[in-house]
């Protein structure tokens, strides 16, 4: 709770103090420390400010000041006895107190936000810090929003929030202005700002920026053992006293030093730690004198003043930032600060002979040259002997093109010959267990629907987790080890023709794994109009969704050139994609030239484990995904297909007469009057049920590619998710025959028609189309959340539906000349 929570009469104790810079030092002056009684006197008339009461004197402090200080009841606070005294009790450490519920105090629990450029391992610090399973990638940009952990060590709760990568505490990206907004408006206790050991130079600029906010701050030397490996020695502790900030070196993909990380962010935390002390980072006097006038200013302002650093926001004002200037937008000190920061601006300009940006950033450069040369022996930053060997063979302008696609067939060879061994295994076990039931259970609507509904819908579908996971282990691959970056940097000049930016090509390849991800990945991209387009064209991109559809497909009707059709298919959308950005870009928004500006990380072996990692935690969400939505939806669509129930007196003569108009005299001999019955009636059945009509409605609009209603009933269920076509496939086609396998159901003829449900033309046609039509609910969701406008996807819906009906029906009619 807050202290201005509380009611007259009330006590509590003090546990944190929230808000930054001034205020902050000035509350912790007057005696509002962690562990101290607090008692709250009374209102003011107007319910503003409050009258306090700690160490025998009253205070006043104003509700929204209050409101920055976090309190317990005294009574919680006795009944969870801590480690450490309230000041001035004189009492000495007692050992930790142990709570069964896990209960901890306000004051034990510490938050922590990592701050680091892209690709520092941030995200493998957070998840061998907390437990966490989430991605890690050797490029720019792999974390898209901010992901929590949390961790209980030593006595003490630590939440942890690993958050974008970024360069620089500025409104550049949309990943700088969100980390930048998460520091302005929350509060974390300590920050852990992850620089990589052997680029120091490079790292610590956002460090300087940090140290200006005046923070409590870790900094994680990460990547040590690059560090270790080269011929340059590093003073860290050294450098810790120099910037005021402990310096604690980790391999965060062993879990080295992780253990004293965290028992410096407990020091840190407690204000125990002898290296911490605020600096200031020295610039040119130039520079200083309109840092310290704005500084001034924004210092007289209680409003600015007590939530942010005056010289931070002086420093970014100078700088122009928008962010900055947007956080004095309500101040009634606003045209003074503004006209005292123009005219420093254009004094240092003119003393200067540059602009300010240029100058501050080249003075905090500067500052952190002399720091290393002060602590650091030898070079770092020269290319890796490795790095320069691969470099040169696949950037190659010759091979660089010929190796991504051998690359890519690769992987689609490797996804679907590999990955059917697996899958036989998997299909086996599944019919068995299917016979199993069926064999043990009394027939009724319940065996029908666990064996038709949960198993031929659900089972259908798991047997493909195989396929899916080793298209996984190769985007992982491809990422952990930096290829990903040298395909954006080969790539760039082809994507500027489409009017996009190399890294647009990044969050295409994570296409292939799942859309959802890809599109959020897009806030890599500075242009905000090439950002939009790589949105829109994402969804071209066959996501590992659809794996389950074109391998049940291409090993029915294209077994001999499995790995040819699959590339086809990932390369057609491709194309697609390629071709509609063109368009997007000519016909809808206006071109723009951003710079290609993408950090190119040396190369790293991924761990085992943290490839296992990966392919283990898209193992569990293709398997929630099972248990979730594809197992619902299989329900209902069992339901829908199994009612209204019919007899056989039901049927009418028209019907059966139609119905065996096509069948061969010898089939009905061979069958016997009673099974063709039973054929007649279950077609009625279908036919007739509510997701019949449904169907035989939408039928009409994908005829000219001769799909039947129960093809276009898998493609509407497919809104929900691409798998559920499968399964929707598989609860149509039980029970048109014996076969307890789907690949049976749909490359065997009816009995009653002598038709097969699928061709190679239609087979085709329908993977073009699922390729490219609608797409699923998530990803729409994730285009609307990106693009701020619902717009957007339901232009992405109704586009995407009518591009993938126009090329299905073309690949159809040529097919069939074949």
């Amino acid at each position: 709770m807050r202290l201005s929570q509380l009611r007259p009469g009330e006590k509590v104790i003090v546990t944190k103090i929230l808000g930054h810079g001034a205020f902050r030092k000035r509350v912790m002056e007057m005696g509002f420390v962690r562990g101290r009684e607090v008692t709250m006197v009374l209102n003011a008339p107007l319910q503003d400010p409050i009258k306090f009461k700690l160490m025998d004197y009253e205070v006043s402090l104003r509700k929204s000041e209050a409101n920055l200080i976090e309190v317990e009841p005294i009574e919680y606070w006795e009944s969870h006895p801590d480690t450490h005294p309230r000041p001035g009790t004189g009492e000495h450490d007692a050992p930790a107190a142990t709570d069964d519920n896990d209960v901890f105090r306000k004051d034990k629990i510490i938050n922590v936000a990592l701050i680091g450029n892209p690709n520092c391992g941030k995200t493998s610090l957070f998840n061998i810090a907390s437990g966490a399973h989430e991605h890690v990638g050797n490029y720019a940009g792999v974390t898209v929003g901010a992901k929590a952990g949390s961790l209980k060590y030593k006595g003490y709760k630590i939440n942890i929030v690993d958050l974008p990568g970024t360069y620089s505490l500025s409104a550049y990206s949309p990943e700088e202005l969100y980390v930048m907004r998460y520091l302005n408006q929350e509060t974390p206790d300590v920050i852990v700002n992850v620089v990589v050991a052997s680029n120091l130079e490079r790292n610590l600029y956002l460090t300087t920026e940090l140290i200006d906010m005046n923070r409590s701050m870790v900094i994680d030397l990460n990547m040590y053992d690059e560090l270790e490996r080269s011929k340059a020695r590093l003073e860290y502790e050294q450098l810790g006293k120099l910037l005021g900030v402990p310096v604690v070196p980790t391999k965060a993909s062993t879990g080295w030093g992780v253990d004293r990380l965290l028992d410096t962010i407990i020091d840190v935390y407690e204000m125990r730690h002898s290296d911490v002390r605020h600096i200031h980072v020295k610039m040119r006097p130039t520079i200083e004198q309109g840092v310290n006038a704005v500084k001034d200013l924004i210092k007289d302002d209680p409003s600015i003043s007590e939530n942010f650093s005056p010289r931070y926001l002086a420093i970014k004002l100078l700088e122009g930032d928008t962010e900055a200037k947007d956080l004095i937008r309500h101040s009634d000190s606003r045209e003074k600060i503004e006209k005292c920061r123009d005219a420093e601006a254009a004094r240092i300009e003119r003393d200067l002979n540059e602009d300010v940006q240029s100058a501050i950033a080249a003075d905090k450069y500067g500052f952190i040259q002399g720091a290393l040369a002060e602590t650091m022996e030898g070079d770092t930053l020269k290319e890796e002997k490795t790095t320069r060997i691969i470099d040169a063979i696949v950037t190659n302008k010759v091979f660089g093109f010929p190796i991504f696609f051998i690359v890519m067939f690769l992987m689609f060879w490797a996804t679907f010959r590999i990955g059917s061994y697996p899958m036989e295994w998997i299909e086996s076990l599944v019919g068995w267990i299917s016979g199993l039931i069926g064999e043990h259970m009394a027939d009724g609507p319940l065996k029908d629907l666990i064996t038709d509904g949960i198993i031929g819908g659900v089972g259908g579908v798991i047997v493909f987790l195989p396929n899916i996971l080793i298209l996984y282990f190769f985007i992982s691959f491809m990422e952990d080890t930096g290829y990903m970056a040298r395909v954006a940097f080969i790539m760039d000049k082809l994507m500027h023709k489409m009017g996009l930016h190399g890294k647009s090509f990044i969050p295409l390849v994570m296409g292939f794994g799942c859309n959802v991800p890809a599109i959020m990945s897009t806030r890599i991209i500075e242009s905000k109009s090439s950002r939009l387009i790589t949105i829109l064209i994402n969804p071209f991109i066959s996501c590992s969704a659809r794996i389950p559809i074109y391998v049940l497909l291409i090993g029915c009707f294209f077994p001999n050139y499995g790995g040819l059709v699959f590339f086809l298919l990932y390369f057609t959308g491709i194309v697609i994609a390629v071709l509609m950005a063109k368009l997007l870009r000519k016909f809808w928004f206006k071109a723009d030239e951003t710079p290609f500006v993408m950090e190119l990380p040396p190369y790293r072996m991924p761990t085992g484990k943290a490839i296992m990692r990966g392919m283990w935690s898209k193992a569990q969400q293709y398997l929630a995904k099972m248990g979730g939505i594809i197992l619902v939806a299989s329900i209902i669509i069992w339901a829908l297909s199994y009612f209204p129930r019919y007899e056989a007196s039901d049927v009418p003569e028209s019907f059966t007469a139609a119905a065996l108009a096509d069948t061969p005299e010898e089939i009905k001999t061979e069958l016997g009057e009673e099974k063709l019955d039973e054929l007649v009636l279950n077609s009625y059945q279908q036919e007739h049920s509510f997701l019949g009509h449904i169907g035989k409605a939408v039928e009409p609009v994908v005829r000219p590619m001769d799909f039947g209603w129960k093809t276009t009933v898998s493609l509407l269920a497919g809104a929900a998710a691409k798998e559920v076509v499968v399964s929707t496939l598989g609860v149509l086609y039980v029970g048109e025959d014996d076969a307890d396998l789907i690949s049976e159901r749909i490359t065997t003829p009816s009995p009653l028609t002598g038709q097969t449900p699928f061709t190679q033309p239609k087979a085709l046609a329908f993977m073009v189309f699922v390729l490219l039509y609608f797409p699923c609910i998530a990803t729409l969701a994730a285009i609307a959340r990106e693009t701020e406008n619902w717009r957007y996807a339901l232009f992405s819906a109704l586009y995407n539906t009518a591009l993938a009906w126009v090329l299905s029906f073309i690949v159809y009619r040529i097919a069939l000349l074949f």
